[in-house]
């Protein structure tokens, strides 16, 4: 999924809702998210879990992950059927793609008679262009950098116009971007890159109207406009606190999914829940969604065991309450009640991470990387683990999740800082420069820690602070609201700081573009990491197809990347879920988050 996430928590924490949760109504579902919320509800600014958990509700992409389909595979959703492409003679590819027809953005006051109009090809290039424009801070411009043919000048020629006072053009064309009738168009792109399609269903590729945009200004980040099955209205925002999305009256004709997974026991298990008995009917199933914001957990479970709550995920501190740890069942009291429980692996790679910006840990030097070394020697990852996720978590090195090619074999690489080893971590401490924690003239080292406030993230960093503080060096932590988190991170304010990141879609590249120099902050490379040769490894990757060529490259960079320690603590979570009765057809997932629509609400089971 697209963004970085926090840890804390075992997927992040979320705001409790200062006003009471809504009564039961028909049609209506209460649900958390375990955080602060998003901080924007504009596309092309979004970059977190929180963020998209909303927007992909609201916005729409031209293509989803099929809902109910496992392994995970892609569809259409705007467009009227997959896209196709060709080789060009000078090995540029061009891809094909037709919009449905009868699309139309939501009813707003942005556009003639407050009507929403059709959707159009020149929509799809305009919500593109936006990735280049200055004002949005160039984001997420890592998703087409050097990728579509042009943009890049485009963009270079945007920026000197803005900087000689003038607008920035929409109008000006982009050579890789060909329209041929208001629902059909070309992409033409500099070579075959793997993940295209992948980024075209990340919520930051949605399309937007330019009326919205024109009319709203910098507002458009609290006034979404969008094509999806739900609309945010007026008011209906209160950041920090809660968010409800509402049936878009005008939302066209889809249908709930027959397609079930592959492989027949799950198929089977999925028919045994009810998912398949709402095929056909027309979306959304739900009229409205009230979405409260927990930091606290225990606000969080409170609510849920008090039935104000449709689902949610469990957090680590109640697995015991919830589920046999030994067995990861579901305990009795709670099947009595008709709650179904689920556990749903992730793509995870949760991570304290260091600013390689930052003069004191940042750097590339033998005596820098050492003292990167040192912490994660020092740190006790099956402590951590036992202590705090229940001993469910997966341990592994490098940055690639379980699941993905690249992934070492069991969690093992041949390049390793995975400690406690605290003899060898001091002894690196010695090489950085830092004998016994403290520098040539004998002032103790001490580096800024940043993470969440919420969940149990003050024991985390406790337990944390014994890690470091076993050779010599003082964390001083900063916990602050995920929100705040995003922001020092995007500023490379954040010497030091505890994350989380889910994959976009099944594919190390994914994790692997965290450490792409174009990826840097304000972008999702919060590392900020920056070695030329990485680089050229990385940009050689993104053309390449799956096969053992492509799995050494992979290999090879994740081997680069442990050895010079960007990060250290690599874990992922199977998250546990339940579920009250009356939600219908929840298929708990966190690849994606634009099933809202695919919820049903039976109020007889409340």
């Amino acid at each position: 999924m697209t963004m970085i996430r926090v840890l804390s928590a075992a997927a992040g924490a979320l705001l409790l809702a200062l006003v009471p949760l809504a009564a039961a109504q028909k049609g209506v579902l209460q649900v958390p998210i375990r955080s602060d919320g998003p901080k924007t509800l504009d596309p092309v600014r979004g970059s977190t879990q929180y963020d998209d958990q909303v927007i992909s509700n609201v916005y729409e992409t031209l293509l989803q992950w099929k809902y109910l389909a496992r392994p995970l595979a892609q569809e259409p959703l705007l467009l009227a059927e997959m896209p196709t492409n060709r080789i060009n003679a000078d090995g540029t590819q061009t891809w094909h793609f037709r919009l449905k027809q009868g699309v139309r953005f939501q009813d707003d006051p942005c556009f003639s008679g407050g009507k929403g109009r059709e959707l159009v090809a020149d929509d799809v290039f305009y919500s593109w262009k936006r990735f280049a424009d200055p004002a949005n801070e160039y984001d997420n411009f890592r998703f087409f950098d050097g990728v579509i043919v042009g943009i890049n000048e485009f963009k270079d020629q945007q920026a000197d116009a803005v900087k000689a006072g003038k607008e920035f053009d929409y109008s000006a064309p982009v050579s890789g971007l060909k329209k041929l009738s208001d629902y059909e168009f070309e992409v033409t792109i500099a070579k075959p890159v793997y993940r295209f399609l992948y980024n075209l269903a990340q919520f930051q590729t949605a399309i937007v109207p330019h009326e919205a945009v024109e009319k709203y200004r910098s507002q458009i980040a609290t006034h979404p406009v969008g094509t999806g099955p739900f609309m945010v209205k007026e008011g209906d925002w209160l950041p920090g606190q809660r968010i409800t999305l509402t049936r878009n009256p005008t939302f066209r004709h889809e249908v709930y999914p027959s397609e079930l997974p592959t492989d027949p026991a799950l198929a089977a298990a999925d028919r045994a829940l009810g998912l398949d008995l709402d095929a056909g009917k027309s979306l959304p199933l739900t009229d409205r969604v009230e979405i409260s914001f927990y930091v606290p957990d225990p606000a969080l479970w409170l609510d849920f065991k008090a039935g104000k709550l449709g689902y949610t995920q469990v957090p680590s501190e109640y697995m015991e309450e919830s589920f046999v740890i030994r067995t990861k069942k579901l305990r009795q009291d709670w099947a009595d009640q008709g709650v179904v429980g689920h556990a749903v692996p992730l793509l995870d790679f949760i991570f304290r991470g260091f600013n390689m910006e930052d003069p004191v840990v940042g750097g590339y030097t033998e005596e820098k990387k050492a003292l990167r070394q040192a912490l994660s020697l020092a740190f006790d990852g099956q402590e951590m683990n036992k202590r705090f996720y229940n001993g469910l978590n997966i341990l592994y090195d490098g940055p690639i999740p379980p699941g993905l090619d690249g992934y070492p074999k069991d969690g093992i690489a041949p390049v390793s800082y995975a400690g406690p080893d605290v003899e060898e971590a001091r002894r690196l401490l010695a090489v950085a420069g830092y004998p016994g924690g403290k520098d040539a003239n004998g002032k103790p080292l001490v580096i800024e820690y940043y993470s969440s406030n919420g969940g149990n993230q003050v024991e985390q960093t406790q337990a944390e602070q014994e890690f470091a503080g076993a050779i010599g060096v003082k964390l001083n932590p900063r916990l602050i609201d995920f929100s705040e988190l995003d922001v020092a991170v995007k500023k490379k304010k954040a010497q030091m700081f505890g994350y989380a990141w889910g994959s976009d879609y099944p594919d190390a590249e994914n994790n692997l573009m965290l450490f792409w120099s174009k990826a840097k902050s304000p972008g999702v490379g919060a590392f900020n990491y920056d070695r030329p040769e990485y680089d050229a490894m990385y940009e050689k990757l993104l053309v390449m197809t799956p096969g053992p060529e492509r799995t050494t490259l992979i290999e090879q960079m994740r081997d680069m990347l442990i050895e010079d320690c960007p990060f250290y603590g690599s874990m992922a979570r199977t998250r546990f879920w339940l579920v009250r009765p009356w939600v219908r057809n929840f298929k708990p997932t966190e690849d994606f988050n634009n099933w809202m629509k695919y919820l049903a609400v039976d109020d007889s089971k409340r």
